[in-house]
């Protein structure tokens, strides 16, 4: 069945074995960058079982991956935000918001939202959602939450940078205080903590322990203190090491400030869509002496003579392969034209997917995860008025019977709120690259004055992989260009 309200874009990616893509036009319209912009994310991963492998038996037999998007669009509503697009995969599903992204896997859903989102007034229904569509075995829930049943979560995390205008959030989100209380009235046991300084850069964590019970409906207000600086070891451990199932698991994010000025104006549409202009009429130009070449005078082909079936077909097949990266936008007839007709595409001069992708490609963030090492993968991009960039990379492993990772990015690049973040799951042994590696070539895109850097994994406790551990840490504080 197609969904007629969010309608499908066929692209190189639409086919077998590959992601499918999904657009939302009526949700990309209108939005707007002008103003400041709160950067840093709100990010909570809610797991309903240690692995996909894992699932209760009672639950859908996909997961949470059977949810309709529609549904999800509901939930999405109470955090105010929108989707624009959609890419499918067999393991999980990536949806690009307008305020940042989700990711939906059968036994977990990650969702990372920015601005003024109230992301956990969304936390309820994500719990009815996975109790009432995605069948994992729920209790009643408490109706002060406005929610009539909610599956028990294997369990949660949330954690957030310190906002740049903290004064402008709504909802729980209005101090950490207050999203700790609305964290506490959902889950039984929970740890929160600060990292870092209270009158500067820091970071906060909420986590709860394996196998989460949900606050009985009538547990009294109360108000827990708040832990800070020290994450205890154990805890850190806990966040992936209880998750044995799922293999190689381990998260990367790196949170970016003070973006350097010139570089950050690859970001704004005018730069972009002049970019796109250049490359398009090269292009262009290029394919026109290719056929040239090979048929002898496109006016010649346009104006008579009879031409062999496979000629025509041959110069035709040319003419597209030279402009890949605007295959879903460019008109092919347009190469029949000559230099000076040539229609410069409206889509490369407004917001929108198709700049994206000239922005992931002109930025360098499409080689993080380069097509020749992963050539399934596909990078769903958005470029806003006037300036702004979301893309989340969804990566198939080059391995047979492999797990499909992804990443996120999303950038705010006007100077007195400069920001962009990044995020990935695709394991470091994956690409044949160290950690520090990928930091080394994000932050080279990016080009921050100060970054922090969260690294989660799943790995024994044995004396070796505690020295590895210890090894990778002292890499990770040696970025070139950074000191700590």
């Amino acid at each position: 069945m197609v969904n007629t309200e969010i309608p499908h874009t066929l692209s190189p990616s639409s086919f077998s074995g590959t992601p499918l893509l999904t657009i939302n036009r009526e949700a990309t319209v209108d939005l707007d960058s002008t103003n400041s912009f709160e950067g840093p994310e709100k990010l909570l991963e809610v797991w309903f079982s240690a692995s996909p492998q894992s699932l209760p038996q009672a639950s859908a037999p996909g997961g949470l991956k059977t949810v309709p998007s529609e549904v999800w669009k509901d939930m999405l509503d109470l955090v105010n935000c929108k989707v624009m697009s959609i890419v499918e995969s067999e393991d999980v599903d990536a949806y690009l918001l307008s305020e940042s992204s989700m990711f939906v896997f059968p036994h977990k859903l990650i969702l990372k939202t920015c601005g003024t989102t109230t992301l956990l007034s969304g936390l309820p229904k994500i719990l009815e959602i996975a109790a009432l569509e995605a069948k994992f075995p729920h209790v009643v829930a408490d109706a002060t939450q406005g929610q009539a049943t909610a599956a028990a979560p294997y369990r949660v995390f949330y954690s957030r940078k310190n906002f740049l205008f903290p004064d402008r959030q709504r909802g729980p989100h209005r101090s950490w205080r207050n999203e700790v209380n609305s964290l506490d009235r959902l889950f039984v046991g929970g740890s929160a903590y600060m990292i870092g300084k209270m009158n500067g850069e820091h970071w906060y964590l909420y986590l709860t322990e394996p196998n989460t019970m949900l606050t009985p409906p009538a547990t009294p207000d109360r108000e827990q203190p708040i832990k800070v600086l020290e994450l205890p070891e154990s805890d850190l451990n806990a966040k992936r090491c209880s998750m044995d199932d799922e293999g190689q698991d381990e998260t990367l994010e790196l949170l970016m400030t003070d973006l350097e000025p010139e570089n950050a104006k690859q970001f704004y549409l005018d730069h972009a869509s002049a970019v796109a202009e250049g490359k398009y009429y090269q292009q262009a130009h290029n394919a026109r002496m290719d056929a040239q070449e090979h048929l002898g005078s496109i006016h010649d082909l346009d104006e008579g003579g009879v031409h062999e079936p496979n000629q025509l077909s041959k110069g035709r097949r040319l003419w597209h392969s030279s402009v890949d990266i605007f295959s879903n936008t460019s008109n092919e007839d347009s190469l029949c034209a000559s230099d000076d007709e040539l229609s410069f595409p409206q889509e490369l001069t407004t917001e929108g997917h198709a700049l994206g992708t000239v922005v992931s490609e002109f930025s360098g963030l499409s080689a993080v995860y380069p097509s020749s090492r992963y050539p399934d993968a596909r990078i769903d991009a958005y470029l806003f008025t006037p300036c702004g960039f979301s893309a989340n990379g969804v990566i198939p492993s080059p391995a047979t019977g492999g797990s499909t990772h992804y990443f996120t990015v999303h950038v705010t690049p006007e100077p007195h709120c400069s920001y962009a973040s990044f995020e990935t799951n695709v394991p470091a042994s994956q690409t044949g690259r160290e950690t520090a590696d990928v930091i080394q070539q994000v932050v080279g895109i990016f080009k921050p004055g100060r970054f922090s850097v969260t690294l989660f994994e799943a790995k024994d406790t044995a004396d070796e992989e505690v020295g590895l551990a210890k090894k990778k840490g002292s890499k990770l504080e040696a970025i070139k260009g950074y000191r700590r």
